[in-house]
């Protein structure tokens, strides 16, 4: 298979470190999604290799790509041609996209794990620095998140130093917000909620173990 295009880096060789996770990201944003997961493969290239496809667009399309993508390079690998990435991920927001149910449901049955925010990925931006335990707008959290990392729409390197710097933090909150709305029978994923976590912990501290893959917003995917 030839090497992956994309914002990260190629995928793997045969002759390339075994022991580091692949992981191939299909992300909704065309830059802001990108520059902020290939900040975290840069601080961790010696365990993970992380590739950002160039594809881009509404989370079932991403999912479709990325549920086609994987069948593609486990067929090519079963034929020797080819190692399949360890992971497959998809990265979007809730925001006002249709057919986010069939996104999911689509996702958990084709194992693509997703990271999906809650109404937008200015949300988790915004947990490394405040609670925010109140449904929100986007257009509000992308005020906000603006502020708070001084910056545009598209992170600056010092507003990735500042999300770094704060990640534990919005770990905690975004995990908080999981349990209340667990708590107050909300369904999964409601706003605000982030579960993009996940998929920075495994470029952190990859592991082969199964990444979280998608679920129904009603919780029965």
């Amino acid at each position: 298979m030839s090497p992956r295009r994309g914002d990260g880096p190629s995928r793997p060789g045969k002759s390339s470190a075994a022991q580091r996770q692949s992981i191939l990201v299909f992300t909704e944003g065309k830059k802001t999604e990108p520059v902020y997961l290939t900040h975290w493969h840069r601080m961790h290239r010696e365990r993970v290799i992380v590739t950002v496809d160039e594809f881009h667009g509404a989370p079932l399309q991403l999912v479709e790509t990325a549920a086609a993508q994987r069948a593609a390079d486990l067929r090519a690998a079963k034929r020797g041609k080819g190692d399949a990435y360890h992971q497959y991920w998809c990265v979007f927001d809730i925001d006002e996209h249709p057919h986010m149910d069939q996104a999911l449901q689509l996702a958990a049955s084709s194992q693509i794990s997703v990271a999906v925010t809650n109404p937008c990925i200015e949300l988790w931006f915004l947990l490394h620095f405040q609670d925010q335990a109140a449904n929100l707008h986007r257009h509000k959290a992308q005020e906000i998140s603006s502020d708070l990392l001084d910056c545009a729409k598209v992170p600056t390197a010092a507003a990735l130093i500042k999300l770094v710097e704060r990640y534990e933090d919005a770990r905690r909150r975004a995990q908080a917000l999981d349990r209340k709305h667990e708590m107050d029978g909300s369904p999964p994923r409601s706003n605000p909620s982030s579960n993009l976590w996940c998929l920075v912990d495994q470029i952190r501290e990859p592991t082969p173990r199964r990444a979280p893959v998608g679920q129904s917003l009603h919780g029965t995917g």
